[in-house]
């Protein structure tokens, strides 16, 4: 059994910074991440792909965060981190963080965890 835990959200004010991170933990056999992500979804939106991270430590962002956000991870601790500055109220939405197994290719979500911007 996969687990994905995220941390880190919270209410902010706009220009302010958030450090999210997911953990994963799992019981059984060896798991091995080949891409992590971050997804977010905002109320009435679909849910869109923000970054990803890749086994080879490539990443790719969505162009609304690009300059803004930085993910990285720590294998060591099976932990995926976004790094969050520059906070606009449109980047409000809950966050949920997605790891893709390999060599399977199957996918696991976190529960989400909520990021309001605000004044």
């Amino acid at each position: 059994q996969v687990q994905l835990v995220e941390s880190g959200g919270g209410l902010v004010q706009p220009g302010e910074s958030l450090r999210l991170s997911c953990e994963a933990s799992w019981s059984g056999s060896i798991f091995s991440i080949n891409a992590w992500s971050w997804y977010r979804q905002a109320p009435g939106k679909e849910r869109e792909l923000v970054a990803t991270i890749t086994r080879a430590s490539s990443t790719t962002y969505a162009g609304s965060v690009k300059g803004r956000f930085t993910i990285s991870r720590d294998s060591a601790k099976n932990t995926v981190y976004l790094q969050m500055n520059s906070l606009k109220s449109e980047d409000t939405a809950v966050y949920y963080c997605n790891a893709v197994r390999f060599p399977s290719g199957r996918e696991y979500w976190g529960q989400g965890t909520q990021v309001t911007v605000s004044s």
